[in-house]
């Protein structure tokens, strides 16, 4: 009996190491399975998981950088790990993680996911994973340790505190939890603070641009948090998807967009003119670069309505729930010409600027009426017609997978007088009453009532008969998952090149 128990330890022993051994790793990185990723999971008490897919351009452009974070937390031997799931394979594990774009990446600590929010770059990936599982400020406890500190990244933040114990230091430490993507150090150094000339309890921010140095005195958690996302970026801020997240999760929501080539004479000339006047609007509006070179930021462009003679060229945003864009009276990019603009703008002197495509001649020839900003009310609005609009974009795989099932509609009702098909590009035109966050959207404009109903049933052709011979009331269910503005790369593989959705990038 003894000898048939230690048979079965050898066994259940032997089967562990064989799942071990079974996980292999690409670059440093762990690849994980269904028959493996529980056990990768509960034998590590920190792993950072990527779900991926082989044909994601942004998966592409991580590989490199999650492998060096990976080999840079070897060669410190951190017991965090990183690991990588293809959710194309393994789609039970996708289903179970609620999946929905490319890449998608998952912390886990002790068994326990969460969303991973930090950049993209190595260095960002092991900062964020070390602020999730350390101190949230670093000890400084020597003039060396400051120095050597400072000098490790482009934005550290210390808090010089003569007592740790404070309320101060105390808020100082929350802010510090917070802000994932900043590195924090703390210090009651006496050294330290003759060092960097500090008296009394203060937060510095060091930057390796603009001013090389911020001061704060007033200290809350609140009030360093926004101390340290006001200062971190430069006065003009390149666009990529590095940036991204800090220009658009910071707190200022007003940005002036420089859309100019990098390649260009001109460019240094106008990023000159744009600091000079960012540094009078400071707090109030972020100064941001767009390389017009760059093949990504053409559907960029594009949103704004512009074209490749318009550059360089600029535009403001102002990011709420309903985005805002102002365009100038004339591209002036000198320092004058940025100041005029800017300040037309604090002043709440212009106008949301819409786009509008020009109304074609044959709008009205197919069955399916072609509708652009100029036209719209006039169709739309028709009180004597129940008028179904589909607003689509031209890069949306869900889209183009409806089109033909509308074309059948748009066919079906072509002799009813008082119902009418009809499809406006919302890429290029926009609606002061309308606003749209996902494509396709459908929606109802009710007769004698003008009423708007929105279709989130099926997308067939018997859905959608209901929902117009409904009033609008068949289909009013939970919307399907449609394309949004998602940065990460949508689910569908069809939908490759369609899913770099600029509205998110904006």
């Amino acid at each position: 009996m003894k000898l048939l128990v230690f048979i079965a330890v050898l066994a259940c022993a032997f089967q562990v190491y064989a799942e071990e051994e079974e996980v292999q790793k690409e670059d440093g990185v762990l690849v994980l399975t269904t028959a493996n990723f529980k056990g990768v999971i509960e034998q590590n008490e920190h792993i950072l998981v990527e779900f991926y897919a082989p044909w994601c351009g942004h998966c592409k452009a991580l590989a490199p950088e999650y492998a060096a974070a990976a080999t840079l937390l070897k060669d410190e031997q951190s017991v965090i790990k990183l690991a990588k799931v293809d959710a194309t394979v393994e789609n039970g594990l996708a289903e179970e993680f609620q999946v929905r774009g490319y890449p998608t990446l998952k912390f886990f600590t002790s068994g326990t996911p969460i969303d991973y929010s930090g950049g993209r770059t190595a260095k960002e990936i092991v900062q964020w994973l070390k602020k999730k599982t350390g101190p949230p400020a670093k000890d400084l406890s020597s003039v060396d340790d400051a120095k050597a500190f400072v000098e490790s990244q482009d934005v550290v933040v210390i808090g010089f505190f003569k007592d740790q114990d404070t309320d101060a230091a105390k808020e100082f430490l929350g802010a510090a939890r917070a802000l994932d993507d900043t590195s924090f150090g703390i210090t009651s150094d006496e050294a330290v603070m003759k060092e960097y000339n500090v008296e009394g309890d203060k937060v510095v921010l060091f930057k390796k641009f603009d001013e090389g140095r911020n001061d704060l005195d007033d200290i809350t958690k609140d009030s360093v948090k926004k101390f340290v996302t006001m200062n971190s970026l430069p006065l003009v801020v390149e666009f990529n998807h590095d940036t991204a997240p800090k220009i658009f999760g910071g707190e200022v929501k007003s940005h002036l967009l420089i859309f100019a080539s990098k390649s260009g004479a001109d460019f240094e000339k106008i990023r000159e003119a744009a600091a000079a006047v960012a540094k009078e609007f400071k707090g109030q509006l972020l100064f941001v670069t767009i390389d017009t070179d760059e093949e990504d930021h053409q559907r960029i462009l594009e949103f704004f309505g512009m074209k490749k003679e318009n550059v360089p060229g600029m535009r403001i945003i102002k990011l709420q729930e309903e985005m805002s864009k102002y365009k100038p009276d004339a591209e002036d990019l000198s320092e004058d010409g940025m100041r005029s603009f800017v300040q037309s703008y604090v002043d709440g002197k212009l106008k949301v600027h819409l786009l509008s495509q020009d109304i074609p001649e044959d709008w009205d020839k197919e069955h399916v009426k072609i509708l652009v900003s100029k036209n719209f009310d006039e169709v739309a609005l028709d009180k004597s017609k129940n008028v179904l609009v589909m607003f689509h974009a031209p890069w949306c795989g869900h889209c183009k997978q409806l089109a033909p099932i509308y074309d059948q509609l748009g066919e079906k009702y072509k002799d009813q007088d008082d119902v009418l098909i009809a499809k406006i590009d919302a890429t290029a035109n926009e609606l002061e009453h309308t606003k749209i966050q996902s494509f396709p959207t459908i929606k109802l404009w009710k007769k004698d009532t003008n009423e708007v109903g929105e279709y989130n049933g099926e997308r067939t052709l018997n859905g959608l008969s209901k929902f117009l011979e409904t009033g609008g009331e068949y289909g009013m269910a939970a919307p399907d998952e449609d394309e949004d503005y998602d940065e990460e790369e949508d689910v569908d593989e069809d939908s490759e090149e369609d899913v770099d959705h600029k509205k998110d990038e904006l």
